[in-house]
């Protein structure tokens, strides 16, 4: 029942400051947030950081980490727009993109799980090597991929649904309910929040500890690589800096959503939300007449102050 209340809790507050924040921005911006066009923008690009943070908000939960998902886009992205380039097929591309990021997945969890590297120290080397491996496959170059607009698989990912609704929302509402399934009413959801939470325990419950790790690495790197071809089709190109800059945006969407960075703790709603949360405040900022330089300001105030409630309301959870 306490933790049902603290998930509750956790849930109505970043709720109450999703709401109070587009409170101030329709009242200091009427004229931008209370036109439905910024909500479509919000739509097209939101969506990436949330897919990313979902996919990261399972890994956090069991205790890992995974620090070189931009540099798995890169690379998958890489495959996707030079496969398409080469043969024309966008389906092929996607499929050998897909299994590009599930194979950095697979390397991360090798590492982790069997070689014994913390996964923050074994993610920091794989981001490095990964964006390597695109840079130099690409030497350094940009790939245009425009004819990708004319294909069925960039309609269906990244096309406009009645001509407003982008795709990839719907999606990202699709996968975050599938998650949200999974971590609540599934067996798989109870392993990876007992692995959290004590992953000696769950040994010793009979969940193969190891199995799951290396899936969640698996499952990240896919997300990843799901996430750099919906960027590659909205933005008709591939660029060898692509994913650069993600890495916290989606670390403070999750964190602000309110999984806890000791494991064993997060909602997929909280991480929705607090994407959301992130998304909107550089507009917010910049409609109401302010310097885009106050961005990173008011994403530190946000999320020093979200970390702080939710560690006193984690505190009992904290290592000795």
């Amino acid at each position: 029942m306490k933790a049902f209340f603290r998930r509750f809790s956790v849930q109505a507050g970043i709720s109450c400051v999703l709401v109070g924040l587009l409170g101030i921005f329709m009242i200091s911006s009427p004229g931008t947030f209370l036109s439905p066009h910024i909500y479509i923008s919000f739509g097209s690009t939101i969506p990436f950081t949330a897919l990313l943070a979902l996919g990261l908000t399972f890994l956090i939960i069991a205790g890992e980490m995974d620090l070189s998902f931009p540099s798995v886009m890169a690379v998958s992205g890489f495959v996707f727009s030079e496969l398409f380039l080469a043969t024309g097929s966008a389906p092929l591309a996607f499929i050998a993109a897909i299994a590009a990021g599930a194979a950095a997945g697979l390397l991360n969890g090798l590492l982790v799980v069997k070689v014994g590297v913390p996964s923050i120290i074994a993610t920091i080397g794989t981001q490095f090597f990964w964006r390597g491996v695109a840079i130099l496959l690409a030497s350094g170059l940009a790939r245009n991929i425009v004819p990708v607009r004319d294909t069925l698989l960039h309609h269906l990912f990244a096309g406009r649904i009645g001509g407003l609704v982008p795709a990839q929302f719907l999606w990202c509402l699709g996968i975050a309910g599938l998650m949200g399934l999974i971590l609540n009413r599934h067996a798989f959801g109870d392993n990876v929040l007992f692995i959290g939470d004590d992953i000696r325990t769950a040994r010793l419950m009979g969940i193969d500890t190891d199995r799951v790790r290396i899936l969640l690495f698996v499952f990240m790197g896919i997300m990843s690589a799901l996430v750099s071809v919906m960027v590659c089709m909205e933005m008709a190109n591939w660029w060898p800096t692509q994913g650069e800059g993600y890495l916290l945006l989606v670390f403070a969407s999750i964190f602000i959503g309110g999984t806890s960075v000791f494991g064993g703790e997060g909602t997929v709603f909280g991480t929705l939300v607090g994407a959301v949360i992130i998304g909107i405040i550089e507009a917010g900022i910049i409609s109401a007449g302010l310097s885009g330089f106050w961005t990173r300001l008011v994403h530190g105030a946000v999320i020093v102050a979200s970390v702080s409630v939710y560690a006193i309301l984690f505190q009992n959870r904290k290592p000795a």
